[in-house]
């Protein structure tokens, strides 16, 4: 299941910590994804769509937060370049 907490503002960003947080990056492309143990993830740029294997689709955007749960199976659709501040566990 995908958790998403769209747009959060500077206080929850700093309650979580997430300038802390290593950063990820990709280009314009497609993945399949597998979740071997929970990520939280906070969008700094760019525009994604996440499908589970389920059918579930979500579209985040910079500034979105979205937890992903351990054992989700997924497509990243990256539909603009991405850059995400992400944690483990």
């Amino acid at each position: 299941m995908i958790h998403t907490e769209p747009q959060i503002d500077a206080a929850r960003q700093q309650e979580l910590g997430v300038k802390d947080w290593p950063i990820w990056s990709k280009e314009v492309s497609q993945f399949p994804w597998h979740y071997a143990e929970p990520e939280t993830c906070w969008l700094i740029e760019g525009k994604v769509r996440v499908t589970t294997q389920d059918g579930e689709q979500v579209t985040l955007v910079a500034g979105d937060l979205a937890r992903f749960d351990a054992g989700l199976r997924c497509t990243w659709e990256v539909l603009e370049p991405l850059s995400k501040h992400y944690r483990f566990g």
